[in-house]
């Protein structure tokens, strides 16, 4: 079993307090706040967090199912965008859209959105975000 970690530290009131979170890897560490989540504050947020997760996953799944159908993998260029909004006295994640584009080669557009939509539902990130809606924008680039 594969286990990866995470760490957040906050201090302070909601409003005012502050704090960061680290991956286990140490590969990033970044500073976030109530304004870096719920305006635009500088710093980063758990819902930018996830779109990362997500984008990065769906790219490796994707890859890989093409990559198994013996099709060549150019570029996949994946962006999240992670929707959080009010729900009752607190937020929720209502949504995520997953803009995809792809140089693949030799691959009809059909044969992609195919592969796209089976990495969408597939990759452990969806899995795990199961009760949030999903949306796909896949777009295959010429070569």
């Amino acid at each position: 079993m594969i286990k990866r970690t995470a760490t957040a530290v906050w201090q302070g009131d909601l409003k005012k307090g502050s704090g960061s979170v680290s991956l286990g890897s140490g590969a990033f560490q970044g500073k976030y706040s109530f304004t870096s989540r719920f305006e635009d504050g500088p710093g980063t947020n758990p819902e930018e967090l996830i779109g990362a997760a997500h984008a990065g996953c769906f790219s490796m799944a994707l890859s890989l199912e093409l990559s198994k159908a013996g099709y060549t993998v150019d570029e996949i260029y994946t962006e999240a965008t992670v929707s959080i909004v009010k729900d009752g006295d607190g937020f929720k994640i209502d949504k995520i859209k997953l803009a995809s584009k792809a140089r693949v080669k030799d691959i009809t557009m059909d044969e992609f959105i195919k592969y796209a939509s089976g990495a969408k539902a597939n990759c452990p990130v969806s899995k795990a975000l199961a009760g949030v809606d999903i949306y796909l924008e896949a777009h295959l680039l010429k070569q």
